[in-house]
């Protein structure tokens, strides 16, 4: 699994983050709408959870590790967190993904977690591994 992936990402990321003014990080289009910095939350809470499935496949297969994303961003309140609190802890998040990811087997990429809410659904680790990638990459795009 190319890890390298996401730690360019992160990064690059990281740089970017310092040319978003607080203000822009504040703003929400509407009431409904997640600002930048409740986009950001909401990646640290998945990575939170992804690191929780990660190792947890590891040993226990078919296990069911889900979250609500709404309601861990509202429970965490991000609006009200300082940015720079929540870019570090995005940081340090993905650090650790990258190191996870890069200390699991070959063999252990093929054992399966299901990620589902209602029908149970099984999914290989190295499927959700990229499937982060892709969230990841597509709520960045957002920010």
């Amino acid at each position: 699994m190319n890890y390298q992936i996401l730690k360019n990402i992160i990064d690059a990321e990281l740089q970017r983050f310092e040319t978003i003014s607080e203000e822009d990080w504040w703003y929400k289009i509407s009431p409904e709408k997640w600002s930048r910095k409740e986009i950001l939350g909401h990646l640290c809470d998945s990575a939170l959870t992804n690191i929780r499935r990660f190792v947890v496949t590891q040993y226990k297969e078919n296990e069911n590790i889900v979250y609500d994303q709404d309601f861990w961003v509202k429970a965490q309140n991000y609006q009200h967190v300082p940015t720079s609190d929540i870019i570090n802890l995005w940081k340090f998040l993905n650090g650790q993904i990258v190191h996870t990811v890069g200390n699991i087997p070959d063999e252990a990429l093929k054992r399966t977690c299901d990620t589902t809410k209602t029908n149970p659904q099984r999914f290989t680790l190295e499927y959700i591994i990229q499937d982060y990638i892709d969230h990841l990459q597509y709520h960045l795009k957002a920010i």
